[in-house]
């Protein structure tokens, strides 16, 4: 009997063995049947039509990384289950772990039921392999989308609700600090707590930006006309002060006006200035140059000292990601998070512009990031497509 034909006609044992490892998992205590068969019934199904159906080579590949060339824009059996077995509180090992169960029982009784395998039956235990590892990996995108979701929701709620009450403590401690006569320690607990009140207020911001930027909606941004040396000035100034033992360079060159969001584009200098402070020579100047021209400013920041490693190049702006600290304290809550540079990213993104960074033994490390002056559907065009405008961009960062 062929496998695809043996499934459906032994589709309530194999049923039955699916429901019974699945009692054995942790999460298994409270669950009904019917919770703990869920859609195995209908992911049988697919494998049996699956098994029956022409494949090409191209199609054999994808599917075993859980695509499908199918129109049908719903989510498979395969995808139900995992969404489903995430909010049961199954872990994702539970999950694979019982494909890896329902795989072996289908062998065991299928090779207990055929003796001897024929040609035929080979290629059909191959292209059931197959289709196992395609609802296995269509209930693992799936699941580990859930779990990304959850994890970004929990942020944007706790940040969202802490606002409130961190609110009224800073506010309690700035009247403090104003009213009434206060004692020298009075005075220094009191800024203390304002301070530490920022600090807190600065780590929820960044903690919602980065669930507006995982879950796909990107960072808002208002857009105005500004002279970016003032900006890249305040915030070395600003730089100056919290690390009066570290010299700052800053140039400018060119045309620096534009439209820009004035908030995001100081963030973005705050934490590649704070990136520097934190990674480079404390003995070196670390350089910010802003220079600009009729297309847009590159801005770009360099520092000296222990050069990042290439592996960590691919993953640098990613979020949660941190490099090896030599000892010095950026004294920002982004780069301590690892959110800095992920941040950075996305406010270049949000302003149409690249970013790249460039670090080794003998030019330091630098971060450049090229910003267009002008937001426009066309300048989204230009850089995908027009290879004038990419060389312009390259011509400018390097020099």
């Amino acid at each position: 009997m062929r496998l695809a034909d043996f499934i459906r006609e032994n589709k309530q044992p194999i049923i039955a063995e699916w429901e019974n490892f699945a009692r054995t998992l942790s999460p298994a205590v409270n669950m009904t049947a019917f919770q703990l068969r869920d859609h195995i019934e209908q992911i049988l199904s697919f494998i049996s039509e699956d098994l029956e159906s022409p494949q090409t080579a191209r199609e054999q590949i994808r599917k075993s990384h859980g695509k499908n060339d199918s129109v049908d824009y719903e989510d498979s059996a395969a995808e139900i289950h995992g969404n489903i077995r995430h909010d049961e509180g199954f872990d994702i090992v539970q999950m694979v772990s019982e494909y890896r169960a329902l795989r072996s029982s289908v062998i065991i009784l299928w090779t207990k039921a055929n003796r001897t395998l024929s040609d035929e039956d080979v290629v059909d235990l191959t292209r059931f392999n197959e289709s196992i590892d395609q609802a296995l990996a269509e209930s693992v995108v799936k699941f580990t989308k859930k779990v990304d979701y959850s994890k970004d929701l929990l942020l944007g709620v706790l940040g969202h609700d802490i606002r409130s009450p961190l609110g009224a403590m800073s506010m309690c401690a700035q009247l403090m600090s104003r009213v009434g006569i206060l004692n020298d320690k009075q005075v220094e607990l009191t800024a203390q707590i304002v301070d530490s009140g920022a600090r807190i207020s600065d780590i929820i911001t960044t903690l919602l930006d980065l669930t507006r930027a995982r879950v796909g909606t990107g960072l808002p941004i208002l857009r105005m006309r500004i002279d970016i040396e003032i900006v890249a000035s305040k915030v070395v100034d600003e730089m100056k002060i919290q690390h009066p033992d570290r010299s700052f360079v800053l140039k400018i060159a060119g045309d620096v006006h534009g439209e820009w969001d004035t908030t995001r584009i100081g963030q973005l200098f705050s934490n590649l200035i704070g990136n520097a402070v934190q990674y480079g020579t404390k003995t070196d100047p670390i350089d910010v140059m802003v220079k600009g021209d009729s297309l847009g400013v590159i801005i770009s920041v360099h520092n000296t000292g222990v050069p990042i490693p290439p592996k960590q190049l691919t993953t640098l702006f990613n979020s949660f990601t941190r490099g090896e600290s030599n000892g010095n304290q950026a004294g920002g809550v982004t780069s301590n998070l690892g959110l800095g540079l992920f941040i950075t990213k996305e406010i270049v993104l949000a302003h149409e512009g690249t970013i790249k960074v460039i670090s080794n033994e003998k030019e330091g490390t630098i971060f450049s990031v090229w910003l267009p002056k002008v937001a426009h559907p066309a300048n989204v065009a230009l850089k995908k497509s027009d290879p004038a405008q990419e060389r312009i961009k390259e011509e400018l960062i390097e020099k």
